[in-house]
């Protein structure tokens, strides 16, 4: 997303802008994507639109509305995604080298514990679907994966905690959610679940990521992981019986 917003914001001035007007560009676009990480891209994308008003780089004609700079942003994304999807067909690589350090050993550990898993993104619903099934943990879920759907009234994430507290009459303190952005941070706490915050290293795929772990203590996190490496100790911690006995009361998380 960063290279999209800094091509978008700079326009024609892409190619000739000096190093002061780069940086600066740069770090706006930071600044705005650790503020909004979590929300629709779409929703994103509206930042977009008035970050690049507000630089005055571009020609007004020459300015997209939210859809157009997301439809930028898929197609650089999409690229990206087709490539990956075919070295996995090609053996080359495989879901490991995609995903955190024991994420799928995580959901699977829920699954058999018994919990009802929930997949929620800012992702277009799609994109959500595709991705969880090439990277073979959709099945974690029962088909109860969500994301966004092109209306920014309509918050997946919100309206997934919504409906399972209110019309399953589920307590929150029942919910366990992971994630590594405010918005779902938040949307838990205020419903009295517990927030697992993740701060990782997108490009390691382990470890810490400085910026991300400030930005989920600010947000309310109750616990922080950078992965999942120390998964034994992190479900006892969570209070997770890998072998549930008959009795056991099924929770809910998100993930």
């Amino acid at each position: 997303m960063e290279p999209m917003m800094v091509r978008a914001i700079l326009g024609p001035c892409y190619d000739t802008a000096d190093e002061a007007l780069y940086r600066r560009v740069v770090d706006r676009v930071r600044r705005t994507i650790d503020q909004t990480t979590g929300i629709q891209t779409l929703a994103q994308m509206q930042t977009v639109v008035e970050l690049v008003r507000e630089l005055g780089l571009v020609p007004e004609p020459e300015i997209r509305d939210m859809y157009g700079y997301k439809a930028m942003y898929n197609e650089a994304l999409m690229h990206k995604v087709r490539a990956r999807l075919a070295q996995l067909r090609a053996g080359e690589l495989d879901a490991r080298d995609f995903c955190l350090k024991n994420a799928p050993e995580l959901l699977r550990s829920l699954k058999t514990a018994g919990l009802t898993l929930y997949l929620v993104s800012g992702t277009d619903q799609a994109d959500v679907e595709a991705e969880a099934a090439a990277l073979g943990y959709a099945d974690c879920f029962d088909g109860r994966i969500y994301g966004a759907v092109g209306d920014l009234r309509h918050e997946a994430k919100r309206a997934v905690l919504e409906r399972l507290l209110q019309e399953l009459g589920m307590p929150g303190q029942h919910v366990v959610m992971f994630g590594d952005g405010p918005v779902e941070i938040r949307e838990t706490r205020l419903r009295g679940g517990f927030a697992v915050g993740v701060a990782s290293d997108e490009v390691r795929r382990f470890g810490w990521n400085p910026a991300k772990r400030a930005r989920l203590i600010r947000a309310g996190a109750a616990a922080l992981v950078p992965d999942y490496a120390q998964l034994p100790a992190l479900l006892r911690f969570l209070n997770v019986d890998i072998e549930p006995g008959p009795d056991q009361v099924p929770g809910a998380t998100e993930a």
